[in-house]
């Protein structure tokens, strides 16, 4: 499986592409196995260790069968996307010129490894630390009852992706580089995300 990217879209800078997963950290996860592919859609936690070598840390459900494939699967692909939307012709200066998509997604590729139980317990307590942080009334698992998260281990597992190979592609209208401002403008307007991660990324480019 392959990602098309022209050489304008093409983001390799590790730190970006880092953060890019942290930020869009709710990916598509695909493996292809025995039993053919095999989709799901799960939070993952991204770190890194001192070499800069990436791991993708995540879980899914006992009841969904693609765990079972995880570590037979060759290959690993989980698929972070970020903010979308259409583009008009109509905001161009310069014309003619078609209908057009913006987007931003990274592919992060490698072998899966399933967790023991004191991992995957671990992983819910960072999971949670993050998506509650700055709550007024924070939940915690360490404040659960015992047989509650004992229960809850049970029925969930936890796997690990050594990522391998990551691609990211920015396509952000890098190809008419006259009409971005135009194109951000407009965007403001329908698609406010997409109109701040493009106007961040061209001050990144920039620097």
């Amino acid at each position: 499986m392959t990602l098309y990217v022209p050489p304008h879209f093409r983001i390799e800078d590790p730190d970006l592409l880092f953060d890019f997963v942290q930020r869009h950290a709710f990916a598509t996860m695909v493996s292809n196995g025995t039993n053919g592919m095999q989709v799901s859609h799960i939070p993952f936690v991204a770190e890194r260790d001192a070499a800069g070598k990436l791991r993708l840390l995540g879980h899914v459900a006992r009841a969904n069968s693609h765990w079972q494939a995880l570590e037979g699967a060759g290959e690993v692909l989980a698929i972070f996307q970020g903010p979308h939307g259409y583009v008009s012709p109509g905001w161009y200066q310069q014309l003619p010129a078609v209908p057009t998509w913006n987007y931003a997604v990274v592919h992060a590729r490698g072998r899966a490894s399933l967790m023991e139980e004191a991992e995957l317990q671990e992983l819910l307590m960072r999971l949670s630390a993050i998506y509650e942080d700055g709550r007024p009334r924070p939940w915690k698992m360490s404040e659960q009852p015992a047989d509650f998260v004992s229960n809850l281990l049970k029925a969930i597992v936890g796997f690990a992706v050594d990522v391998e190979r990551i691609e990211g592609k920015f396509k952000l209208s890098q190809n008419r580089p006259q009409e971005i401002p135009r194109v951000i403008g407009a965007l403001e307007r329908e698609e406010p995300a997409l109109a701040a991660f493009m106007r961040a990324h061209a001050t990144h480019a920039k620097e």
